[in-house]
C-alpha cells in the first residue's frame, strides 16, 4: 500500500514538472528578443569605435586609418566578451 502511495506521488509530481515546463517554453517572440539583445551586444561597441576612430584619425594630419582599425579591432573583442557575459548570466 505504502509503495502505491510513493509511486502515486512521484507521477503526480512528474506531471507537474512537465506542465510547468511546458508553461515555461520559450516563445518565439522571446527567442526572437533574445537573438536581437546577442546581436545589439555585438553590433554596437564595433560600431561605436568605428565612428570614435575614424573622428580621432580626422584629427590626425595626413591619411590615416590606425585609429579606425584599432578601435574597430577593441568592439570585437569588447563584443565577444560582453556576449560570454550575457550568455553565461
Amino acid at each position: 500500500m505504502n509503495e502505491h502511495k510513493e509511486l502515486r506521488k512521484r507521477v503526480e509530481r512528474q506531471a507537474r514538472r512537465m506542465k510547468q515546463a511546458e508553461r515555461d517554453r520559450p516563445t518565439l517572440l522571446g527567442q526572437t528578443i533574445y537573438m536581437g539583445t546577442v546581436g545589439l551586444l555585438m553590433v554596437l561597441p564595433v560600431v561605436a569605435g568605428a565612428f570614435l576612430g575614424h573622428w580621432l584619425d580626422g584629427l590626425a594630419e595626413g591619411y590615416s586609418v590606425r585609429w579606425t582599425v584599432s578601435l574597430i579591432v577593441l568592439g570585437v573583442v569588447m563584443g565577444a566578451v560582453n556576449i560570454y557575459l550575457f550568455i553565461t548570466r
